[in-house]
C-alpha cells in the first residue's frame, strides 16, 4: 500500500482523530464521511480497534505502510526502550516531521515538500528524502537562498507550539532535534500497544 494522499480531513472524520493535530478536521463536523454520516458508523471489534490505531499514527506521520512496518521492526528489535515508545521516536526523527515540529512548516505534507525540493539541510548538508532519520543533536536548517521562502516565513508568524525536545532560532530559519522525545510529550490520543497486539498478530 503506498502512502496516503487524499483528502486529510475525511480521513480525521473517519478515524475520529485530528491527523493534522490542530483540530480543525473535526471542529465543523464530526461524523463519519459518507451519505448517512453517523448512521453508517459501528460497534468497532478488538481488530478493527487496532487498526483504527494503526491507521492513526500512520495517516499523521504520511508513511506507507511498507515504512510503517520497516520502523516497527527497528523499534522491536531495540531491547533498552519499550517498543511502542520507541516506535513514536523513529517517527518523531523523520526529517519532514521535525522541519513541522521546528514550526518551518504548517503541516508534515507542506514540510515533506520542502524537503522534497531540496530546501532543507542537515548539519549543513542538503537532504531530500523525507523519511531521513534525524539524530539528537544533529542541525536542521535551510539552503541561505531558501531562508526567505514565503511559506517558511507564514509558518514562523503563525508562532506554532515547539516541544521541548527541539530547540528553534526563527531569525536564523535553523532548529537543533535536542533529544528524543518521551511519551508524555507526544499525542495522549494515540495507543501504541493496540498497534504492537496488531503487529504481534501479523508479524
Amino acid at each position: 500500500m503506498s502512502r496516503y494522499t487524499g483528502p486529510v480531513w475525511r480521513q480525521s472524520r473517519r478515524l475520529g482523530y485530528s491527523v493534522l493535530g490542530n483540530g480543525k478536521e473535526l471542529a465543523k463536523r464530526q461524523t463519519v464521511p459518507g451519505q448517512h454520516g453517523q448512521a453508517r458508523a459501528k460497534k468497532k471489534t478488538e481488530y478493527g480497534l487496532q487498526m483504527a490505531e494503526k491507521q492513526k499514527i500512520r495517516f499523521t506521520y504520511g508513511v506507507s505502510e511498507k515504512q510503517f512496518q520497516r520502523l516497527f521492526k527497528i523499534a522491536k528489535a531495540d531491547k533498552k526502550v519499550q517498543t511502542g515508545l520507541k516506535f513514536l521516536q523513529i517517527l518523531e526523527s523523520r526529517l519532514d516531521n521535525l522541519v513541522y515540529r521546528l514550526g518551518f512548516a504548517m503541516t508534515r505534507r507542506q514540510a515533506r515538500q520542502l524537503v522534497c525540493h531540496g530546501h532543507v539541510t542537515v548539519n549543513g548538508k542538503k537532504v531530500d528524502i523525507p523519511s531521513y532519520l534525524v539524530e539528537p543533536n544533529d542541525v536542521i536548517s535551510f539552503k541561505e537562498a531558501d531562508k526567505n521562502l514565503k511559506v517558511v516565513h507564514e509558518a514562523i508568524d503563525a508562532k506554532p507550539a515547539i516541544p521541548a525536545y527541539v530547540t528553534a532560532d526563527c531569525n536564523k530559519v535553523e532548529g537543533t532535534y535536542v533529544r528524543y522525545p518521551e511519551r508524555s510529550e507526544l499525542s495522549a490520543e494515540i495507543n501504541e500497544a493496540q498497534v504492537i497486539e496488531f503487529y504481534n498478530r501479523k508479524l
